[in-house]
């Protein structure tokens, strides 16, 4: 989260290729995006005029994502440097990547050759199949005579199949400024299966002094400075090798775009059609930089991120989309006394495709834990002014009443088993129990919660505050805070689920330990955990 700034003068605006925008292009986007870059239409595969490189081009690393039991994306982007060095900026270049059974490459099992194409910044989304279900795999990519770093990913377990433990790490809100990767390099060395990113890989916002690490630039509205963002980050070598130790699942919350925007609504000073242009380049971005399949390439200022990911019998995750349909948010506000339009039944965060598609899967689950992977608090946060007001966090589910209602009501009635949600955002940790209706504290619980904290944003934090501790004293549901740095690592096996808190003490300089803070337990067809 960020404060709220003032947004550029209209003047300022420009289409995806950095040109400037006219009125008539931002009257043309409309709600299917017409005359934005259709990324969807581009040609396939052929073969890019071979060059050999002067200097590195896998300067950003590689990532594997999205694995399904035979299958698993494989990524990397091409250095513009080291691109133009050679006179290839505007050219497609070939990219041949390899799988391995083993990090030596001697027991190669699937290999290619793709063309990195100027149309999306030089990067490279290969959808690698054929593979064993639930195996480790290593791979690299070459390109003009030189070869990337090697990567670990791991395909997931075929479906239905019985499955004795997954472990995997979830995460959210890395701020470039406000401190060092630490926890990155911290979870590079676990040994997990799967990495979940809840948002904000990154910030839109201006440089700023007097923070431990400064980026690049004002606030990014147009795609050369969104990609200019994405690579100062993906320069981090501490992200680097979190990204080649296992496969990321990844999602957006509001900084990839704009802090807090809500459906078509930015958080303020631009028009719509402003805005538009300005999604369409971010999610752009987006995708040039993440291991992401083909599926979720954005159609302008559209972007299909919700999905559903299976591990045999044992965990199915629904990673959830909580900016790109929701209503904007109720009462002017982020955080304050309700008003009419609080309570509407219109008000959605997920919108109605998602919803469907989210309650239908819950129904038909048949895994033994069915995972919300979200970006905003589901748990209600209550709090109260000087004045006695009740006060509410209006861009968090809080915000959205009558649609958390139904979700908790989907999650009761489905019998969808051991629903637990994931979330990041809130720069904190948490664990609560998801009532069933949150003005009876004696309500059945639902599901629980793991609120992840943020790896960098908000600098050191430190173990609590007195708004912590505030909220906890007025909501007996909620069981757990601390608010410093770090990630979660979940084991889930069929009888118990367990969340490890782990937290780096120090991010504003670089080197921090890491600790484990606490461990909470969930067992099998009891919701609510328990601190072991």
């Amino acid at each position: 989260m960020s404060d709220i700034r003032s947004k550029t003068a209209e003047s300022r605006w420009f289409d995806l290729f950095g040109r400037r925008a006219t009125r008539r292009d931002f009257l043309r986007i409309g709600a299917e995006a017409a005359g934005m870059v259709a990324l969807g239409a581009l040609p396939g595969c052929g073969r890019g005029r071979p060059r050999r490189f002067l200097s590195q081009p896998f300067s950003l690393g590689v990532a594997s994502g999205d694995p399904g039991s035979e299958s698993v994306v494989l990524w990397t982007r091409l250095a513009e440097a080291a691109l133009r060095e050679i006179g290839s900026g505007n050219e497609p270049v070939d990219v041949r990547w390899e799988i391995s059974e083993d990090d030596a490459f001697s027991r190669l099992v699937r290999s290619g050759v793709v063309e990195a194409r100027p149309e999306l910044g030089h990067s490279v989304h290969v959808e690698a199949e054929g593979l064993l279900p639930g195996r480790d795999y290593f791979y690299r990519m070459i390109a003009g005579g030189e070869v990337s770093p090697i990567g670990r990913t791991r395909t997931a377990q075929a479906p239905g199949s019985s499955v004795d433990r997954f472990d995997f790490a979830f995460l959210s809100c890395q701020h470039y400024e406000q401190g060092y990767f630490t926890a990155l390099r911290h979870l590079s060395e676990e040994s997990v299966d799967l990495v979940v990113h809840l948002g904000d890989y990154i910030y839109e916002g201006p440089a700023t002094e007097g923070r431990p690490r400064r980026h690049e630039g004002p606030e990014i509205v147009t795609l050369a400075q969104y990609r200019a963002r994405y690579a100062t980050y993906r320069s981090d070598h501490d992200l680097q090798a979190a990204h080649a130790s296992a496969p990321w699942v990844v999602s957006t919350d509001d900084h990839e775009v704009d802090n807090d925007w809500a459906g078509g609504h930015p958080e303020d000073g631009q028009s719509p059609e402003q805005f538009l242009l300005r999604r369409a380049a971010a999610y752009q971005a987006f995708y040039e930089f993440m291991p992401l399949r083909r599926s979720s390439m954005p159609a302008g200022p559209d972007m299909q991120l919700f999905r559903r990911l299976r591990f045999g019998d044992l965990l199915e995750i629904n990673v959830l989309d909580t900016r790109q349909f929701r209503t904007d948010q109720p009462c002017n506000g982020r955080v304050g006394a309700s008003c009419a339009e609080h309570r509407t039944s219109n008000a959605t965060l997920l919108g109605r495709t998602q919803r469907e598609w989210l309650f239908n899967g819950l129904a038909a689950s048949e895994s033994q834990w069915n995972v919300l992977a979200q970006q905003v608090m589901v748990a209600r946060l209550r709090n109260f002014d000087s004045d006695g007001r009740e006060l509410w966090s209006f861009d968090k589910w809080d915000g959205y009443p009558v649609e958390r209602q139904a979700t908790l009501d989907a999650l009761a009635e489905s019998r969808a088993a051991n629903p637990i949600v994931l979330t990041g955002d809130i720069h904190s940790n948490w664990v609560s129990r998801l009532l069933r209706d949150f003005d009876d504290e004696q309500s059945d619980a639902v599901g629980t919660e793991f609120v992840g904290t943020s790896v960098s944003s908000g600098g050191n934090g430190q173990p609590t505050t007195d708004w912590g501790q505030n909220t906890l004293r007025n909501n007996a549901h909620i069981d757990f805070y601390n608010g410093q740095r770090g990630y979660v690592v979940a084991s889930v096996t069929p009888q118990r689920w367990t969340s490890t808190y782990r937290v780096v003490p120090q991010v504003e300089e670089p080197g921090g330990s890491v600790e484990t803070l606490a461990r909470f337990v969930v067992e099998s067809g009891r919701a609510g955990a328990e601190r072991e």
